[in-house]
């Protein structure tokens, strides 16, 4: 197979989340850990970092590539999902994974289609596993898909484990409660594995402070904040200004508001990480360069002028809730702006409680991304209307763009989100 038959192979036969939904999802971890034994155990070749979390593990999962990566040590990392090249998903220093490296995988390790096969995640990660240990990485940074306890990544054993919040996403897995949810998630914590949280929530602590102490494992809340980092935006440039008694002194240019949370935890999670020592000047020119380093895309990511063109890839509650603040935030400080926001959701997405949160005095665009996933965009719409928002519909993404730039003035903002699929979309046909 070339590289485009594989991705055919890849995305068509093989039962893939983004895609098919919860049809695709298969937990457990005996396929991923048989599969690895044919491989031979590829992930036991190097170190790693695990990383859980409902919102910002791809931020914390970066932010800490680049930092190590500036420090001189080869850094694997495996997010998902991807946003225009699936090869997005496996990168050693920043560099995709080759195309030839795809399909000769696949070609000599893939199997027909069966409930005892690998899902699409399943057989991703084991390609990962196995490009990570053939490059030889000093160490690797391991984002799960969903949950952890029972996430195909974790039969790992890392030097570090990283969960950076819990907020309500993938209920019918992971449970209808925070603490059911945050179960799910400590489940990646090991035997004597030093393990930082990302936020401390009344409700979830609890329960990491129990696994923790269940696992020996040295437990850490960075929302604690007990080195003393300072994180403040610069309202000149918008970059953030991260400080440290001690000596670090760093500019961080990720826009979103959410990404103070996320810079303080991969800040205490490379202070925590004995292994592989960051310097302060390492974590400095990392994080400064995290998007060019480590191909950091869609949060918060400006990319147009005249008018203002922002996508960001927040998609549950917690994502939403604070791309609307900050959309109004903007909108109070620019009066004589409108907001264009073009919105679109996956089917199975709590759109009820994502609904209220949205600013009431935007101008709507309702769309659906490409995966046969999306919603409906007449359902969408449907929806918007019983909460009192209403807008242009339209078939796809490129469309709603053209409807917003028609009707936006250069001072205005356009915002387009709701779905890591329709930022997707954006940035694979429209984006400059």
């Amino acid at each position: 197979m070339n590289y485009s038959q594989t991705l055919e192979f890849l995305f068509s036969s093989l039962p893939a989340y983004e895609t098919a939904g919860a049809t695709a999802y298969k937990p457990g971890l005996e396929r991923i850990a048989a599969f690895c034994r044919h491989l031979g155990n590829p992930q036991r070749n190097f170190f790693t970092i695990h990383v859980a979390g409902t919102n910002g593990k791809g931020s914390v999962s970066h932010l800490m590539a680049a930092a190590l990566q500036a420090q001189g040590y080869k850094v694997g990392l495996y997010t998902s999902p991807h946003l225009v090249d699936f090869r997005e998903r496996i990168r050693v220093n920043g560099s995709m994974i080759p195309r030839g490296a795809v399909a000769d995988f696949v070609e000599r390790h893939a199997v027909e289609p069966g409930p005892d096969a690998p899902s699409f995640f399943e057989l991703t990660m084991a390609m990962a596993f196995d490009f990570f240990a053939s490059s030889h990485v000093d160490i690797a940074i391991i984002e799960t898909g969903m949950g952890g306890r029972l996430d195909s990544t974790n039969i790992i054993t890392p030097q570090l484990s990283v969960i950076t919040n819990v907020s309500y996403d993938h209920t019918q897995f992971l449970g209808d409660t925070l603490p059911q949810i945050a179960w799910e998630k400590a489940g990646i914590i090991k035997e004597s594995v030093p393990v930082v949280i990302g936020e401390r929530n009344p409700e979830t602590a609890p329960v990491f402070e129990q696994k923790a102490r269940e696992m020996n494992a040295p437990l850490l809340f960075a929302s604690d904040n007990p080195f003393a980092f300072s994180i403040e935006r610069d309202k000149r440039s918008g970059a953030w200004h991260v400080a440290h008694p001690l000596g670090i002194e760093a500019w961080c240019p990720l826009g979103g508001d959410y990404q103070a949370h996320n810079i303080l935890t991969a800040l205490h999670a490379l202070a925590r990480l004995e292994s592989h020592p960051t310097s302060p000047d390492a974590i400095a020119r990392g994080f400064e360069r995290v998007c060019e380093m480590t191909g950091l895309m869609g949060r918060w990511m400006q990319t147009g002028e005249n008018p203002t063109i922002i996508c960001d890839t927040g998609h549950n509650i917690a994502g939403m809730e604070s791309n609307s603040a900050q959309l109004q935030k903007w909108h109070l400080l620019h009066p004589e702006s409108q907001l264009h926001l073009i919105i679109g959701f996956v089917g199975d997405k709590d759109v009820e409680h994502i609904m209220p949160l949205l600013p009431t005095e935007a101008n709507y665009y309702f769309t659906q991304s490409s995966v046969p996933r999306a919603m409906p965009v007449e359902q969408l719409a449907d929806i918007a209307a019983d909460f009192g928002l209403q807008g242009m519909l339209s078939g796809s993404v490129p469309e709603a763009l053209d409807q917003a730039l028609g009707f936006a003035a250069p001072q205005d903002l356009i915002f387009i989100g709701g779905s890591t699929f329709v930022v997707a979309d954006y940035l694979a046909d429209v984006a400059p």
